[in-house]
């Protein structure tokens, strides 16, 4: 249930083509449905703007199948993270009209275009191997309506890489910025630039990385201004609190 479907519902009922126990049954999962195994929350798009999005990790691919199906029957887009290949395998396969993004891990289907926001987040990863991450983040930021700019491979062990797309930094409105290792990419990025820069630590790296907590502990202490952190590994968070950047900007 979105903005667009209930006014529609509403205005159904006030024109009389409608009757309010007909609404009543339309309305009946809100503000959520109790599926056995999961409640899924329909009312979200109604108080975020987008709806629900399903968690793929450590859920079977019969349960993902049944969460998209209900949530595709009340008319909402969805998008899957952290899909396996067997996950996606078995969405496709009921519905093939879903979008596998192999390289996020992730699954989309857009019914409903989504708002357009004016300007673009630029998304960029330190190395090929924090892709997948950056990855997540644009095609979270995509399928909220949000144009993204991908930059990939351009960490400070060639920075010279970084300064070859300044102007892509310098006319994007937020920069979501990948990075494993030490994580000194967003606090570069942030010198640079004068808007948000979301730090996403990765979890790439040999021994001393600590699965990401160095790079996330680096990015938390990053002397430049205007650095916000997620959790490791979080591309959906990192894309989806710039999404809402952009859609408070442009109110």
């Amino acid at each position: 249930m979105n903005v667009d479907r209930l006014k529609k519902l509403l205005d159904d009922v006030a024109a009389g083509k409608c009757s309010p126990e007909e609404a009543m049954s339309r309305l009946r999962g809100m503000p959520f449905e109790d599926v056995e195994f999961v409640k899924i929350d329909h009312h979200r798009a109604l108080r975020k703007g987008f709806p629900e999005v399903v968690f793929g990790s450590g859920k079977t691919p019969e349960q993902v199948v049944q969460i998209v199906t209900r949530m595709r029957e009340e008319g909402s887009n969805v998008l899957v993270t952290r899909s396996t290949p067997e996950i996606a395998e078995e969405v496709l396969r009921a519905h093939p009209d879903v979008t596998y993004h192999k390289a996020a891990r992730a699954l989309t289907l857009v019914l409903s275009p989504p708002q357009k926001f004016p300007g673009y987040v630029a998304v960029l990863c330190a190395g090929t191997s924090d892709m997948p991450v950056a990855d997540e983040a644009a095609v979270t930021c995509e399928i909220m309506g949000v144009e993204v700019e991908r930059v990939y491979d351009v960490g400070v062990a060639g920075i010279h890489r970084l300064f070859a797309q300044r102007q892509v930094l310098e006319s994007a409105k937020v920069t979501i910025v990948c990075a494993g290792m030490e994580g000194a990419l967003p606090s570069v990025v942030a010198g640079l630039v004068d808007y948000p820069v979301i730090a996403v630590p990765t979890s790439v790296g040999y021994g001393a990385s600590f699965g990401g907590v160095t790079a996330l502990l680096a990015m938390l202490n990053s002397c430049a201004t205007g650095v916000a952190v997620v959790n490791i590994d979080n591309g959906f968070g990192a894309g989806a609190l710039a999404a809402l950047i952009m859609r408070a900007a442009n109110r």
